[in-house]
């Protein structure tokens, strides 16, 4: 039997669901609980006392990192160089300037910063020093780093494989990166609705996945007016400012939520013209974008995954 449990945290509703005996997958809701939370304080860039703030202040000298601070910064380094920079853990000054100077929750309650007289300037992800012996990290004086979206990923199939100990089989979703261990008692394949990004409301189709993750990076998600603009939180690194794209949003499958949140994120931005190269390159994922009228766009073995309710293009 499936069981529930659904709370928000890093400003995103996290929905859990495992499939077996209840009074251990209750046990097991409790420690992810527990998990997210000890995350959230770890890695929010909206907390002075979080590690990843002292991280940042510490920029022009080395920090001793955690285990699990280090391992994310390492990943984002990791896909930052894959990307050829569309993903960049360092835009965190043109997320400021963008408006996203707060937490997501605080600017649909207050609005956001309308101060945009600041240009950030271009960082350079090359030039963050990883000492894998010693966990320790040097940022280069005046980088910042944002690990919202890889973390939050990171989180998700770490919480999964914790619940994983309490349950036959189990999904952790976070805010739309998902990860699932198993599947269901009588089912082949878990089933995820693919958002309609024009209306939350609305499904365009059904995802039948297999063990592993899923990610949808969406331009319409995390949106504000910051004076006469509307910005979103996908920034182009090559630009400094949110991308344009005539995609609106970018789900992919992978076998881990790390590259599946990177690479919608990546190939959000990157758009149709570079997609379709970067998605061969790295050749464990597969993409489906949605465009500003609905339709359905992807990579060659897309439609295998999809029960389709509307038009693909």
């Amino acid at each position: 039997m499936m069981e529930y449990d659904q709370f928000r945290a890093m400003n995103s509703e996290i929905v859990l669901a495992a499939d077996g005996e209840p009074d251990a997958i209750a046990r097991g809701f409790g420690r992810v609980r527990e998990f997210i939370e000890a995350g959230e304080a770890r890695f929010t860039r909206f907390a002075d006392t979080s590690e990843l703030s002292r991280l940042n202040r510490s920029a022009g000298r080395w920090f001793q990192a955690s285990t699990e601070l280090f391992e994310v910064v390492q990943q984002a380094c990791e896909y930052a160089e894959e990307t050829g920079g569309l993903f960049d853990p360092s835009i965190l000054e043109a997320l400021e300037s963008s408006g996203y100077d707060k937490s997501m929750d605080e600017i649909r309650a207050r609005g956001a910063s309308s101060n945009r007289s600041v240009r950030p300037t271009r960082s350079n992800f090359r030039a963050i020093v990883l000492d894998e012996a010693y966990h320790a990290i040097h940022l280069p004086l005046g980088m910042r780093l944002d690990l919202g979206g890889i973390a939050k990923g990171w989180m998700a199939e770490q919480a999964a494989l914790i619940l994983a100990v309490y349950a036959r089989a189990c999904v952790v979703n976070a805010g739309g990166d998902l990860f699932a261990v198993g599947v269901p008692s009588a089912e082949a394949k878990w089933q995820i609705g693919l958002e309609d990004p024009r209306d939350p409301k609305q499904t365009l189709a059904i995802l039948n996945v297999d063990p592993g993750a899923v990610a949808t990076s969406s331009i319409t998600k995390r949106r504000w007016q910051q004076g006469d603009r509307v910005q979103h939180h996908v920034i182009d690194p090559r630009l400094g400012r949110p991308a344009e794209t005539r995609w609106l949003s970018v789900t992919v499958i992978a076998p881990h939520a790390t590259t599946a949140e990177v690479y919608a994120k990546a190939l959000l931005i990157a758009g149709a013209d570079e997609a379709s190269r970067l998605s061969v390159q790295r050749g464990d994922i597969t993409f489906i974008a949605v465009d500003t009228a609905g339709r359905l766009w992807g990579s060659p073995k897309s439609e295998e995954f999809l029960d389709v309710l509307h038009q693909y293009a």
